[in-house]
This record gives structure tokens, C-alpha cells and sequence, in this order.
């Protein structure tokens, strides 16, 4: 299968948060503006494309008219329809349409041409460069048109710059050149877009410093929202708070279109308690999920009316996850997160009914029945193994073999891939399990893929004929990809003996494990894809900070990233769980995936994407964005080809929570 030629696959640019910020802006239609200063024929046909929001179309029609035209007409065109793939966000046929016409020397082109070679510079990252073309256009006497796109550009550099204050000055400003209801309604918009994309810090400074009141409301209400994701309890105070004393805000525009509750929402636990193992074997695991679930209480608690206090116990010095609840409930806790270790969990729901509804951090064995107001959250690998299959089916892949270890987490993993990928409609048509610890998988390898019955086959047909013959072992055509449970270590051997018994160049699709996070190199991983938390691999803008800043103040706690992540998630579940009271929960998107609640009480999650590229874990795009299957992901059009492999042993330390 080919990718799509005209598409670059979006895991090839850069990941920043720049250049994400520059990626999500460009996208966005510039339908508050006049299309073109022409109309009539089929060009209008173009124009209307263009106005609602369908730029692929517009482009397509742009160009189909640039065929027939000659001269500066089909110069003209062109532009246009380079204009609508960037804003379309095609880079490549973009890119190429501008390159095929020669920037003008002068005349009502050079703008439209101008702008275009900013966009790109945009989509790369380069706002200064942008800068340096649109600067100087802003001083110059422009067409409205023309105006209004260059003011939208420049906006979304400052934003790629961090000012935002300086992008909103221009985009009010940009709102007083436009005369109709919609266009203005697109405009703040957009700017709302460019602010979610805005780190918070740079927000709430800018804020600080802001004289006009209308920068300021939109800064204020932008930090908010970048920094709470829009979701939860902090969110929808502070917005309420925000709306109830900015009514005539032109921001209200937006934030009459989300779904605020009415009056401030007092529908929340007053004292938390907190459950972990702070002592003994698994302490170092349980404060990571503190630090998570901390850093996530005290970006939230200070927006809230009445103060939420927070108490945290040692399970270990309680005496047991029974123990520590029935402490915690005598001491007023209204809502408990914890525990975290699996046996714990198993002993919590056995020995008690939930006065007070509490979340785990672990789930209970599939045959045990949760009491009710007992809800269950993990990162667990099943979620990891069931996405893999909705991935793959994604990419276009109905095929699949499989290769397991031979242990509890191999066996849960397989049954998860295998139970969603034949659900919706793919084929696994074979597995073989492996031995954690060995160095080498040959034999596994070897039948899972077909080779043997080829050896076999060979050596026959030497023995019938006396003499050595020409031989490669072929082996089996059936399968489209691989699902590979492993962890880094075996993966790297792995994924070098595969491509040893010549099944380097299938897709191979794995679980977070892979990741090790352990500093070393994953060049002999490279080409691998696999799940993971968002938090580690593609975090959304409202956390895109606190990786690092945890990484800094906790580096000991590098390869436990996802356990931060598990106690900011853990944090924010706790309000929407309390105020559903056993009925639906709004799914959300969170640090660990996109977290939703099954009829059971089980806190799911859908996961990010990444692949190792050049030794490096890079994000893929969400399935609704991939264009086609991945294939080939290398500069030069062939498979990237594995280092020698490592010997490391299976790591089971947190597979074992």
C-alpha cells in the first residue's frame, strides 16, 4: 500500500509547541476574508468553497481554472488556489503552486504571492522570517482583502512568538476592517484558537502587563482556558466567574458557545483524601502519582469558592488499604483516590461497602464485582493493546500476526488486541509467545512467520537432488503487520531478528512498553508504532509545560512520567465522577488520553500515537487526520535499518502495580 504521494504525513514535522501552534492556525479557514477581488463563472463557485470552510475543493477548483487560463490570470489563480491549500493545511501541493509561479515585481500579485511564502514560513516554524514579509506589507496601502489576510498572518506569528497580547491587539484591530456579522464572529474565533494554542505563563504574564480591558479579558480567559484544557471543576468556575464580570465582552461571542453551567458550579467534594504506598516497595511508584495529583490540586483549588482540603495517607503505615479508607472517611473525606497497588484495590472492594465513593488507581480482576460507588482507573496495558487494533484497522490493516511474552501481561494484552481487532472486522491469523530474558527468537520468529515450512521445503529438494541450490526463505505473504508486546529491551532484539528473517518491512504497532523512557538510544526500535500517554509523547497544549517542569524538579522520577500523568488525570476525575453520581460521565480529554467511564465503572482511555524515527519517539497524527497507511517513514525512500541490539533484561516494575 502507498501512502498518499500529494500528502506528507504530519509526523514528519516538528512537534514543538511553536510549531503546533503554527500548525493548528494555519488551518484555520480564512473565511472572514473576501476570497478574491474577482468574480463571476466558475470562479465564484471557488469563492463559495473557499467561504465555507471547504479549502481542499476551492483549491482544486482554483487550479482546474488556472489550467485553461495564460499569463498573470492563470498566475493569479494559482496563487489562489496555493492560498486554499495552506489554508487547508496541504504544505506540499502549496508549496509546489507557489513555486511555479515567479514572485511579481509589482501589482495587486505581489500580496497574495507575499503571504503565501509567510504561510509556509509559518507551517515551518520560521515566524520571524513571516515577520520579516508581512512587517512591511502591514505599511503599505493593501486591498481589504489583502489587509485582512496579512493582519490573521501576523497575529499567528506573535502567537508562535509567545506574545500573545501583542496577536489579540492585532486581531481586534483586524476586526474593525470587517464589515458583516460572520466575519467578525470568525475572527475572534480564530483568535480564540491561536490563544488555547498559547502557553499559559505567557498568557497570564501578558495579562498582567495588559492596559486595554479587552486584551485583558481575552488573556485572562485564554490562560484559563490553556491551562485547564477547558475541562473540569477549575474551568467552569473561572469561566463563570470570567463571563458573569465581563458580559459585554466581544470574547462572550465564544464562550456563549460552550457549555458552562448557569451559576458556579458548588457540586464538588470539600476535603479529598488521598490513598497511596508512600513507604516501602512501591513508594517511589506512589509518589510519583502524589506529585502528579498535586501538581493538579493546586493549579485547580485556588478557582475554587469554597477551599478544597486534600489529605493524603500511607497505606503501608495504616495498615492497609482498608484501614486508610475507613481513617480517611472517619476524618470527613467526602471523595477518596486510592489505592494504588492491584492487591490493595482487591482488598478495598472486598472488605467494605463505599460510604464514600472512591476511585482506584488499579483495576479489580475482570470475574470481581465492584460495589457500588466504587470506580477503578490504570494506565493498563489493555487499553494500550485494544487501540493498537483500532489503529491498525485505521491505517487500513486487517491482517495481523502477533508476538507476546509468555506471561500474564502477554496473555492479557493478546486477548485485549485480539478480542477488538476481530470485533471490527480484522483477521490475527496467527501468535506466538516468547521468553522474556532470551536473545534469541529465531524459532518463534520463524513459525509465527511462515519460514520453517520454507527450510523445510528446501531441504527436501536439496536432498532429491544432491546438490545445494540457490535458496531465500520466503516468508508468509498473508499478513499486513505485526503486534508486538514487548518492552525495550526485547524490542530491540526483536526488531532486528525480524528483519533478519525477512520481515523487516512490515508495520510493526506496539504498546507504551516499548518506551522505555531510559535515555538510551531507540534507533533499533525505529519504525515502530506505538500507544501511549499524551503526556509523554504529544502533550496537549494546557499541560505541554509540566512534563518538563516535573523532568526538572523530579528527575529521578524520568521514566515514571506516565504515573504523573495517572494523579493529574486522577485529580481532575474526581469532580466529574462526584457530580455524575453513578450516571454518565462526559468523556474528557486528559494527560493520559481521552478518559471516558464504561457502564462497569471503569475509567478507559484513548491513547496518543507516537514512532521512533532516527532514534527518537516522535507523534503521529490522531487517526481522524492519517491519510493512509504508513509504510515507509525514512528521508531517502528506504526502511530504516536496526543498530545492534541491547541485552537488557524484562522490566516488570510497573507492570506489576
Amino acid at each position: 500500500m502507498n501512502m498518499m504521494s500529494s500528502h506528507r504525513h504530519p509526523a514528519r514535522e516538528s512537534r514543538s509547541l511553536a510549531s503546533l501552534g503554527a500548525i493548528l492556525i494555519a488551518l484555520i479557514a480564512l473565511a472572514g476574508c473576501e476570497t478574491t477581488g474577482f468574480a463571476g463563472g466558475s470562479e465564484g463557485r471557488a469563492e463559495r468553497l473557499a467561504r465555507n470552510g471547504q479549502h481542499d475543493e476551492a483549491a482544486g477548483a482554483y487550479i482546474g481554472l488556472a489550467s485553461t487560463a495564460t499569463g498573470t490570470e492563470r498566475d493569479r489563480l494559482t496563487l489562489l488556489a496555493a492560498e486554499q491549500w495552506l489554508d487547508a493545511g496541504d504544505v506540499i501541493r502549496a508549496r509546489n503552486a507557489l513555486s511555479s509561479v515567479p514572485r511579481p515585481a509589482s501589482g495587486s500579485l505581489v500580496p497574495i504571492w507575499d503571504t503565501n511564502s509567510a504561510a509556509l514560513s509559518l507551517f515551518a516554524g520560521a515566524a520571524d522570517d513571516a515577520l520579516n514579509v508581512l512587517e512591511p506589507l502591514s505599511r503599505e496601502a493593501l486591498s481589504n482583502r489583502d489587509r485582512l489576510r496579512v493582519e490573521a498572518l501576523r497575529a499567528d506569528a506573535w502567537i508562535q512568538k509567545h506574545d500573545p497580547g501583542r496577536a489579540v491587539q492585532l486581531m481586534m484591530q483586524r476586526e474593525g476592517w470587517i464589515d458583516d456579522r460572520r466575519g467578525i464572529e470568525q475572527n475572534r474565533n480564530r483568535l480564540w484558537q491561536g490563544l488555547l494554542v498559547s502557553r499559559p505563563r505567557d498568557l497570564r504574564a501578558a495579562a498582567e502587563t495588559a492596559l486595554d480591558p479587552v486584551v485583558k479579558g481575552w488573556l485572562v480567559i485564554g490562560s484559563l482556558a490553556a491551562s485547564t484544557g477547558q475541562q473540569g471543576i477549575g474551568w467552569n468556575n473561572g469561566a463563570v466567574r470570567w463571563r458573569e464580570a465581563n458580559g459585554s465582552h466581544p470574547a462572550m461571542t465564544v464562550i456563549g458557545e460552550l457549555q458552562l453551567p448557569e451559576h458556579l458550579l458548588l457540586d464538588y467534594p470539600r476535603q479529598v483524601a488521598l490513598l497511596l504506598p508512600l513507604s516501602g516497595r512501591a513508594a517511589s511508584a506512589g509518589r510519583a502519582v502524589q506529585n502528579g495529583f498535586l501538581g493538579a490540586y493546586f493549579a485547580t483549588a485556588a478557582g475554587l469558592d469554597d477551599r478544597q482540603s486534600l489529605r493524603i495517607y500511607d497505606v503501608n503505615a495504616e495498615g492497609g488499604a482498608s484501614a486508610a479508607y475507613a481513617v480517611a472517611v472517619a476524618d470527613g473525606a467526602e471523595f477518596v483516590v486510592g489505592p494504588l497497588l492491584r492487591n490493595d484495590v482487591i482488598q478495598l472492594a472486598n472488605d467494605i461497602l463505599v460510604p464514600v465513593p472512591v476511585l482506584t488507581l488499579n483495576y479489580l480482576p475482570n470475574d470481581t464485582l465492584a460495589p457500588p460507588g466504587l470506580y477503578q482507573f490504570a494506565l493498563a496495558p489493555e487499553d494500550e493493546a485494544s487501540s493498537a487494533a483500532v489503529r491498525a484497522l485505521a491505517d487500513g490493516y486487517t491482517r495481523a500476526v502477533a508476538l507476546v511474552p509468555n506471561n500474564d501481561w502477554g496473555r492479557r494484552v493478546l486477548s485485549s488486541f485480539s478480542t477488538e481487532f476481530e470485533g471490527r472486522g480484522g483477521t490475527l491469523l496467527d501468535y506466538r509467545s516468547y521468553t522474556p530474558g532470551n536473545q534469541d527468537f529465531s524459532n518463534e520468529i520463524e513459525n509465527l512467520m511462515g519460514l520453517t515450512g520454507s527450510v523445510r521445503r528446501y531441504q527436501r529438494m536439496r536432498a532429491n537432488i544432491g546438490s545445494s541450490l540457490q535458496f531465500d526463505p520466503r516468508r508468509r505473504e498473508d499478513c499486513e503487520f505485526i503486534f508486538l508486546a514487548t518492552d525495550a529491551p526485547a524490542g530491540r532484539l526483536l526488531k532486528a531478528q525480524l528483519k533478519f528473517h525477512y520481515s523487516g518491512d512490515l508495520p510493526v504497532y506496539s504498546t507504551s512498553s516499548v518506551n522505555s523512557m531510559d535515555g538510551r538510544s531507540n534507533a533499533d526500535l525505529n519504525g515502530i508504532m506505538f500507544a501511549d500517554t499524551p503526556w509523554v509523547i504529544d502533550p496537549q497544549p494546557w499541560i505541554a509545560e509540566l512534563p518538563g517542569l516535573y523532568a526538572e524538579f523530579w528527575p529521578q522520577e524520568r521514566r515514571l512520567a506516565r504515573l504523573h500523568a495517572m494523579g493529574y488525570d486522577a485529580y481532575n476525575l474526581i469532580a466529574a465522577l462526584f457530580a455524575s453520581r453513578g450516571a454518565d460521565m462526559p468523556e474528557f480529554d486528559g494527560a493520559t488520553g481521552s478518559l471516558f467511564l464504561d457502564s462497569t465503572g471503569r475509567v478507559h482511555r484513548r491513547l496518543a500515537w507516537a514512532q521512533f524515527q532516527d532514534g527518537e519517539a516522535v507523534a503521529l497524527p490522531d487517526i481522524d487526520e492519517v491519510g493512509g497507511p504508513i509504510q515507509d517513514i525514512s528521508e531517502d525512500g528506504e526502511l530504516i535499518s536496526p543498530d545492534a541490539a541491547d541485552e537488557s533484561p524484562w522490566d516488570l516494575d510497573l507492570q506489576e502495580l
